[in-house]
């Protein structure tokens, strides 16, 4: 029996980091079944912090003390449940938000220029050039950011560098920041060419970006997603890309991931991606850096790194 301390990779998309820990680290993976024979023995969970808990699991692993997120996010996590439990919860912050918000850029340049229909008339052999393409100019549009936290300034340090006029808004002040803050969310969209959700996802905020918001934001303006699939009301985007109401709207993130390709199949006017805003290889070993350092001192009986604490 190893005497390395036993860990559950939850979810099979942490596959690749559950072969990064094993040199120090007993891995169990959940995908391959239960296990049972490890039950006792297993004493942290590792998972993605978009997703929910399974209770259930959690109470069949009488000795799990710590969830380590491998991701910033933890919005997956009831924190009231896991600090009644004495479960303490980890994460990794400050790694990839400049990766993130390099994503919205190029989310908000393809859609705004176009750039996947100019793609496929060039390989398609369909390119005239009698038939102009006429995109619209960036420099001096509107671009409302939704959450100002490292994500979105991130963004907003580098639309200034297109000349976009920038304005944010979230529920609470930030006096120490350069840019103007709207004084409602509504307001932020019905102001903005250009709308980038950068929030931090949290039960408190799911379906953020409402009919109301897309509407006002108005049949030329764009929606940028990099945050979380939760916060957009995904069908009301759908109905309104598709009545004209909404103009463009380019999407890392989805209600249910992966997203059913014949739910966009007919939606005009979208840019998809399949969230990989901070999947990066500069980001992607920090993150197991900081999760396995977190690990470390769990096991070592240390405080964490990167403690969740709400």
């Amino acid at each position: 029996m190893s005497d390395k301390p036993a860990i559950l990779v939850v979810q099979p998309l942490l596959s690749p980091i559950a072969a990064m820990l094993e040199p120090d680290f007993t891995v169990w993976r959940l995908w391959q079944g239960p296990p049972l024979e490890a039950s006792h023995t297993i004493g942290a969970l590792v998972v993605a912090g978009e997703y929910p808990i399974d209770f259930a699991l959690v109470e069949s692993l009488p000795n799990v003390g710590l969830i380590a997120c491998f991701t910033a996010g933890y919005e997956g996590i009831d924190l009231a449940w896991a600090n009644e439990r004495g479960l303490k919860v980890s994460h990794s912050p400050g790694v990839s938000h400049e990766d993130v918000a390099d994503l919205a850029i190029g989310l908000m340049l393809a859609a705004w220029r176009g750039l996947l229909e100019g793609h496929a008339l060039v390989r398609e052999g369909r390119w005239r050039p009698a038939e102009k393409r006429i995109t619209p100019s960036l420099a001096g549009k509107h671009l409302g950011i939704v959450g100002l936290g490292a994500i979105g300034e991130a963004v907003a340090r580098r639309a200034e560098a297109f000349g976009l006029k920038i304005a944010w808004w979230g529920p609470n002040e930030k006096p120490d920041v350069r840019w103007p803050r709207a004084a409602s969310l509504a307001a932020l969209a019905e102001a903005s060419d250009i709308l980038v959700v950068a929030a931090r996802a949290s039960e408190a905020n799911r379906g953020l970006i409402d009919q109301a918001v897309i509407e006002a934001l108005g049949p030329t303006g764009l929606l940028v997603n990099v945050a979380r699939g939760q916060l957009v009301d995904e069908e009301a985007l759908i109905a309104a890309l598709k009545d004209e109401r909404l103009g463009m709207a380019a999407l890392d993130v989805f209600a249910a991931e992966p997203t059913p390709p014949e739910r966009w199949a007919d939606v005009p006017n979208v840019v998809l991606s399949p969230h990989t805003g901070g999947s990066t290889s500069g980001a992607l070993p920090k993150m197991v850096a900081l999760t396995r350092e977190n690990l470390r001192r769990f096991f070592a009986g240390e405080p964490l790194a990167n403690a969740v604490v709400e």
